[in-house]
């Protein structure tokens, strides 16, 4: 059975129920001033969780309070950790977060620190210990309702009350279940297409200008625009909220999108094998949705994802991922290329509601771009300074299959005026992702171009990632000048994977293994 993880706003509510307690001098309750029994007068029954307790030794009233033998009403209500100090015949019991502490022939009880007044003791009569039923139950957190005319004794303990708002939740739940097609009508506006000088994604709408996406989308950006889906566009002001380490990003509009914004699915209620609607921009295709369910619920470090089976691509990063019930309940963020399995992932809603916590905080932050981690300038740098800007900041390349290591930049300036970068690929990510990869390969070579130009403006740059190994046989199929023998029975194959240059407009060629 599903169980909702928000929290249940349920305390033993002890100020205001043992207040119905009487205490002495107290004005009469439900079970107060009952007459003294008499052997006509039909026994007491107490009844918890709807079964009737069989008793060893009958219940009785003294001074208006209801006494019950202590062992069975405490089986009754699961309390196991009892202790009794025989000395100063005081009780000390336990349960969950409730602590209670009575003592015979005291007319007083503390419960988690704090002291009530009874209006009769706890008693030993005939080798049995008895307990104020209605003070009890209420201390532990159960509903207890007295029938004078059938003379019953009505316990509803607090498992059963939680289990009966949990299926009473569910029921209501279950009654606004949408449909596919409502899921993308309520929806579809809400999710926009993000464009900044340095990529796509996706977003949707969280407030007046407000525009939840990925951390990934505006890194490196420096302007962007945000298109819905009625061909509105809006110029974006800048970031005021961000996590990198989540992924995640609320950007800002310099004008009110007059958009409905999303309802959060604040009930964190989703669990795997339900269903899901992604709406982001694949490809550039504005609003796609596509339907699928949820996978798994994984996590990496800290972060937890969401695995989903709705297709998506390049471009529904930030995108919205909808339970059932259109809510919201994660941000689209990652797949895998190259599998017919669709393995893609969101942000969880748990790091969005950190994150818009993080800005309810603050909501009067200046919206500005994120700080770029390079260099405003290399322009004037020695190529030790260079090299060092190269090691910090393009060691790898992240693709959706594997990482590529960098290693050993050399930066130098040839005899025609060119600065030329070199670096060698991790050899084992090359043969066996190489070709898988290539277009994204070409991505990073575009992207890295676009940053050197940006920091050594003017210059003529020429980039080249290289493959090498060394084997112990002859190698074939290669060009003359792509091996060398060491000797030893050893040869050396090397050639440019990545093939870079540009000074306003660039060449690239990629090599496919």
């Amino acid at each position: 059975m599903k169980r909702r993880t928000a929290q249940w706003i349920l305390t033993p509510v002890l100020a205001a129920a043992l207040a119905f307690a009487p205490f002495v001098g107290a004005s009469p309750t439900v079970h107060a001033a009952a007459p003294q029994v008499v052997s006509t007068q039909t026994p007491i029954s107490v009844y918890v969780d709807g079964k009737k307790l069989s008793l060893s030794q009958s219940p009785y009233e003294t001074a208006g309070t209801t006494f019950v033998p202590m062992k069975a009403i405490f089986n009754a209500l699961q309390v196991t950790n009892i202790v009794w100090e025989q000395s100063s015949k005081t009780l000390i019991v336990r349960k969950d977060r409730f602590t209670i502490t009575l003592q015979v022939g005291s007319k007083t009880a503390i419960v988690n620190g704090k002291t009530y007044k009874l209006a009769a003791p706890v008693e030993v009569r005939n080798g049995t210990t008895f307990i104020p039923l209605r003070f009890v139950g209420e201390a532990l957190g159960a509903d207890v309702k007295w029938n004078a005319k059938e003379r019953k004794v009505t316990i509803t303990s607090l498992e059963a009350q939680y289990a009966a708002q949990q299926k009473q939740w569910e029921q209501e739940r279950a009654s606004h279940l949408k449909t596919t097609a409502q899921i993308v009508q309520q929806n579809d506006i809400k999710v926009v297409m993000i464009t900044t000088d340095f990529g796509l994604g996706s977003g949707v709408v969280i407030g007046e200008n407000e525009i939840l996406t990925n951390y990934h989308v505006m890194d490196g950006a420096t302007k962007g625009t945000v298109l819905t889906a009625d061909q509105e566009t809006f110029e974006v002001a800048g970031v005021v909220a961000s996590s990198e380490k989540n992924d995640l990003a609320i950007i800002k509009t310099k004008k009110p999108l007059y958009i409905e914004p999303v309802e959060l699915n604040w009930d964190y209620d989703f669990e795997k094998g339900d269903s899901v609607i992604a709406i982001g921009s694949p490809l550039g295709i504005q609003n796609t949705a596509s339907d699928g369910i949820i996978s798994n619920i994984t996590f990496d470090g800290s972060v937890e994802y969401i695995q989903f089976s709705a297709p998506i691509d390049h471009g529904s990063s930030g995108g919205g991922l909808f339970n059932q019930y259109g809510e919201l309940i994660g941000i689209t963020s990652a797949g895998y290329d190259d599998t017919n399995a669709d393995l893609n992932f969101a942000v969880s809603i748990y790091h969005i509601a950190e994150l818009l916590g993080e800005y309810d905080e603050n909501p009067d932050v200046k919206p500005a771009f994120l700080p770029s981690k390079l260099p405003a300038t290399l322009k004037g740098a020695s190529m030790e300074e260079i090299k060092a800007v190269m090691d910090k900041h393009f060691s790898s390349i992240q693709t959706t299959l594997e990482t590529a290591e960098l290693k050993d930049w050399t930066v130098k300036r040839d005899d025609k005026g060119w600065l030329v970068f070199e670096a060698k690929i991790d050899p084992t990510f090359y043969l066996v992702y190489g070709n898988k990869t290539s277009d994204q390969l070409g991505t990073w070579a575009l992207n890295t171009g676009y940053e050197l130009k940006r920091m050594l403006p003017g210059e003529m740059i020429q980039m080249t990632i290289n493959f090498e190994q060394t084997v112990e046989f002859e190698p074939r199929g290669y060009k003359q000048e792509e091996v060398t023998a060491l000797g030893d029975n050893k040869w050396r194959v090397a050639f440019p994977v990545i093939e870079y240059q540009a000074k306003t407009t660039p060449l690239l060629k990629v090599r496919v293994s």
